[in-house]
């Protein structure tokens, strides 16, 4: 059974660090595309951070990330992980990770498609 569970999460500063991971069952990452999505109460869902697997694999991030977030997996582990820092109050939501075969582009931007399997989430909180 497909599963995925995500982790890490919790409260930090402004400016502040946290390592979310999304540990995989079921299956094998590598050559699936899994990224990192963000939805809080009432809000749109927002792609994050997304990777494709395989030799020619590349990573791709939300504008709103870029250069402060990085996505990484241990394929030994079967796990993925989000490195998230100079965090903004504005990155406060619920993070989840999810598994698809289609590109990565398929689920980024504005007009991503759902995954087709995520997990249950990992809260963030970002406060003075």
């Amino acid at each position: 059974q497909l599963q995925l569970v995500e982790s890490g999460g919790g409260e930090v500063q402004p400016g502040g660090s946290l390592r979310l991971s999304c540990a995989a069952s079921g299956f094998t990452l590598d050559g699936y595309t899994i990224g990192w999505f963000r939805q809080a109460p009432g809000e749109e869902r927002e792609g994050v951070s997304c990777s494709t697997g395989g030799s020619g694999g590349y990573s791709i991030y939300a504008d709103s990330v870029k250069g402060r977030f990085t996505i990484s997996r241990d394929n030994a582990k079967n796990t993925v992980y989000l490195q998230m820092n100079s965090l903004k109050s504005e990155d406060k939501s619920i993070y989840f990770c999810g598994v698809g075969a289609s590109p990565c582009e398929s689920y980024m931007g504005s007009y991503g498609s759902p995954y087709p399997y995520w997990g249950q989430g990992t809260k963030v909180t970002v406060s003075s």
